[in-house]
């Protein structure tokens, strides 16, 4: 029997400030590569652009990777781990069916940061948006077709 994950650990603590950015990271369960398959990401991409049209979250930088996804966001309706589970759920869904696959696709949790008033955005989006570069994925960004930023 596998020990019980501390990923309830995570949530101590945690409080959810309309207005402020948070930097958001969700990983696969086992960090199986499922969106490697580009498709397959779009569903994701999707369900953070219906929670950034539905008016819960600004989407302000975002970058799905093929085992996880980063999130930057400004809170501004609901609370984040409200919003975080349910496009974790409604992915999980999506894939789920397009992939007929079944049992967790998510790890449970996430990780969040928040950001202060006073620190510029623009590193974090960066950061963000070089992830795949950093991982050796492509040579360009502008190869990665799973990202976006309002700052383009």
């Amino acid at each position: 029997m596998h020990p019980r994950p501390n990923s309830h650990l995570l949530r101590r603590g945690r409080y959810s400030e309309h207005g402020r950015a948070y930097l958001v990271t969700a990983v696969i369960h086992r960090r199986r590569p499922v969106f490697a398959d580009w498709t397959v990401g779009r569903l994701l991409v999707a369900e953070l652009k219906r929670a950034h049209d539905s008016g819960q979250v600004k989407s302000l930088a975002w970058v799905v990777m093929p085992d996880h996804f980063h999130w930057l966001l400004q809170l501004i309706d609901n609370q984040l781990s409200r919003v975080i589970g349910a496009t974790k759920a409604r992915c999980a869904h999506s894939v789920n069916s397009k992939t007929e696959a079944c049992g967790p696709l998510w790890q449970s949790g996430f990780h969040d940061r928040a950001i202060r008033d006073n620190e510029d955005l623009l590193p974090f989006a960066r950061y963000i948006i070089a992830n795949p570069l950093r991982a050796g994925l492509v040579d360009r960004i502008g190869d990665y077709p799973l990202w976006d930023t309002e700052w383009l």
